[in-house]
């Protein structure tokens, strides 16, 4: 269980596109911050590794989290603030979504290093897909997986990975595409290409459509499965994971508002191109504030839930568990818990 050997690495020259400055709009109406209950929240540290980006509640009722060190770990259902986990599986790689195969109730794993994986109740780890259209999957991200087993998932960018995402933004270059894995066949096609960013994926209940969070572009997507794409909703935060509840409604993960300063800087390709060879820390910075949205199929928003004070800050995963959600983080230490 190795990460994949061979792949070329990303480029350090960006190839920023222009594009029309835009303005991101208050957090005010339906997404004025009036409960903050992410500045409240239960933690459940990682063991090792943290950064667990998402969450999953599986068949038997049991919280799973992937972190930076390609472990996968598993927390009773009736699990407390601060209880161990056990130790699932070790990909190798780098986790990322995580989604219940229905059939089975086996593990589908989006690992940006490996591409798409199985995991078994018992920790087996199996290569499911790692090109698709004679590409490399580059950055797997996030699944949803249909009754009969296909899985839709996202392929965030041909030319970046997870640890250069930064830069695929700055490029703002529709450089990801939407997927599907035929378990039958075992045959990757492409369902939509040309994607900015795409990152969450979720069915609607009559699994006739998928809705994608497309993140660089701060937009909801509404994706037939012949590849028809229709726009729902601008949002005011950049969308992450997506997860469906059942009802026709979606929890989305919003690591950080949107910021003033890179929307700016869209019609100044040069100035981007430059800014992506500075170091990090110089370079656009995601806001520190907890922020989670319920939306319905049409992308309007049902609910919003805050963290101005950044206790649980840059939320990539969400997943409601009853009255619980479960939250994941890309920078934080473990997985944290609010009451809905």
């Amino acid at each position: 269980m190795s990460r994949r050997t061979g792949t070329r690495p990303a480029p350090r020259w960006i190839r920023a596109a222009h594009a029309t400055a835009t303005v991101p709009p208050p957090l005010d109406g339906a997404w004025a911050p009036v409960d903050l209950r992410l500045d409240e929240v239960e933690r459940f540290p990682l063991p090792t590794g943290g950064a667990p980006e998402d969450v999953l509640v599986d068949s038997d009722g049991r919280l799973v989290a992937g972190g930076v060190d390609g472990r996968l770990w598993r927390w009773a259902g009736d699990a407390r603030p601060g209880d161990r986990p056990e130790l699932l599986a070790e990909t190798g790689g780098r986790p990322l979504g995580i989604e219940t195969d229905p059939r089975d109730g086996s593990l589908v794993v989006c690992d940006a290093d490996r591409g798409l994986l199985r995991v078994t109740a018992d920790g087996v780890v199996t290569d499911l897909a790692d090109t698709a259209a004679g590409a490399p999957i580059r950055f797997c991200n996030n699944a949803a997986v249909a009754a009969d087993g296909t899985v839709y998932f996202t392929d965030s960018s041909d030319r970046y990975g997870i640890d250069t995402w930064k830069r695929d933004l700055l490029e703002h270059r529709p450089n990801g595409r939407l997927l599907r894995y035929d378990p039958r066949t075992r045959r990757v096609d492409v369902v939509t290409p040309g994607l900015y960013f795409p990152n969450g994926v979720a069915l609607t209940p009559d699994e006739s459509a998928l809705v994608v969070a497309e993140t660089s572009t701060h937009r909801l997507l509404r994706i037939t499965l012949d590849g028809a794409v229709t726009g729902l909703a601008d949002l005011p935060a950049y969308p992450d994971n997506l997860s469906a509840v059942g009802d026709g409604t979606y929890w989305v993960a919003l690591p950080s508002p949107r910021l003033p300063i890179e929307e700016r800087l869209l019609p100044y390709p040069f100035v981007r191109q430059v800014a992506a060879l500075l170091p990090d820390l110089l370079q656009p910075q995601p806001r520190r504030y907890g922020l989670v949205a319920l939306v319905d199929g049409a992308g309007k928003v049902l609910r919003t839930l805050h963290g101005p004070s950044g206790t649980y800050r840059m939320v990539t995963g969400v997943r409601q568990d009853g009255e619980r959600l479960w939250l994941g983080s890309l920078v934080e230490d473990g997985v944290a818990r609010v009451s809905v």
